[in-house]
């Protein structure tokens, strides 16, 4: 490809949209973009601002640069002088952006080259995001996957037609991914930046074991059981604060499912080495507290609601349990009832036992007594 001529690349714009299967208007603004480049490299500098309008009729393309009006000219690539911008536009002033406009009929064999990468990356940006937009329905669902690339900070995933990425943080701790294995993954987010667009996956969010729950609990579906809040540090463990809407139904124990079937089913999908804590939600926070500190035992809760903080007062031999591995069991509370949480040990009521011990000796001492007298 020595030259390349503008009457070929028209041509090619219905060509290209039917193949790539794109509306004729994205394939024209992408071609328009790469005349654009090559102009700019055949005949201009590399911070011009250059555009250009590709007439499909009769196979001619128009470049116009933009430049400001200054007083003085310190670049001609991107200024121009007040008496050479009336000579363009009668009206100008300083300060305005005017275009140049120049006839544009071929390219030499660099400048085509050019054009030719805009064309490709960018053509391949457009159908990213075709296949992106159908995908735009799908966030907040889960979709399975196969695991198409293992790399240090992502896992690239296969979903049919497009391909997303799991982030670090979005990834389970202490989970391997092996490439070609099937995984379900949560439809985050698409991200749009300078390279195009992302489709944003996650194992790690709360939103995961949700949906992963909704499968396997079909009260929730008919509304006999809500989930009311969700703290998950994924890989580690996973609190749930559910809650029942219809007298007599154990929300706990319906979560759970017979022998534990519903949350063995979850934790196959999650791995086994993340702990799920289901637990009744309180209307009464001193209550839902209590219960979110769950397996520790709680004396007394102690609630500040000005600062959202809460001391939470428990026997020396729960504190430990109370604050979990690495802090992580009053964590998790904490941010499954909103509240701060401060664990404290009850105040000590054994100063008072010595007193009543020294108490039966005195009467014990004095029946003695009483006895030698008689």
């Amino acid at each position: 490809m020595d030259e390349i001529n503008v009457k070929q690349l028209t041509l090619a714009v219905r060509t290209i949209a039917e193949e790539k299967n794109l509306p004729e208007e994205t394939v024209l603004a992408v071609i328009e973009q790469a005349i654009a480049a090559a102009w700019r490299r055949d005949n201009g500098e590399r911070d011009q601002e250059v555009r250009s309008e590709l007439n499909v009729n009769d196979g001619t393309a128009v470049v116009y640069v933009a430049r400001e009006v200054v007083e003085e000219v310190g670049s001609d690539a991107v200024e121009i002088s007040l008496e050479d911008a009336k000579k363009l536009k009668k009206d100008a002033v300083i300060g305005d952006i005017v275009e140049e406009k120049h006839e544009v009929t071929s390219f030499g064999r660099v400048a085509a080259q050019t054009a030719k990468q805009v064309v490709l990356q960018r053509l391949r940006e457009a159908e990213r995001e075709v296949v992106l937009e159908e995908y735009e329905d799908k966030i907040g669902t889960v979709v399975n996957g196969t695991v198409q690339r293992v790399e240090p900070r992502v896992i690239r995933v296969e979903l049919g037609k497009a391909t997303g990425i799991i982030p670090q943080s979005e990834q389970i701790q202490g989970e391997f991914y092996n490439v070609g294995s099937r995984i379900k993954v949560f439809i985050k987010d698409i991200e749009r930046d300078n390279r195009g667009p992302q489709l944003i996956l996650s194992r790690g969010n709360e939103q995961f074991v949700e949906y992963l729950f909704r499968q396997e609990v079909p009260e929730l579906e008919t509304g006999a059981v809500e989930i009311k809040a969700i703290a998950r540090e994924a890989g580690r463990r996973t609190k749930l604060a559910v809650a029942s809407t219809v007298p007599g139904v154990d929300p706990v124990g319906t979560f759970v499912g017979g022998h534990g079937t519903r949350v063995q089913a979850v934790m196959n999908e999650i791995g086994d080495q993340e702990k799920i804590d289901i637990i009744t939600f309180d209307e009464n926070n001193e209550q839902f507290i209590k219960n979110a500190l769950s397996p520790a035992e709680v004396a007394r809760v102690v609630i500040n609601e000005k600062d959202k903080r809460a001391t939470v007062y428990v026997n020396e031999d729960q504190q430990s349990i109370a604050i979990g591995r690495a802090g992580q069991n009053v964590r998790l509370a904490s941010r499954l009832t909103g509240y701060e949480l401060d664990i404290e040990p009850t105040a000590p009521i054994k100063a008072a036992a010595p007193v009543a011990k020294k108490n039966i000796e005195d009467d014990l001492l004095s029946a003695v007594e009483e006895s030698a007298t008689e």
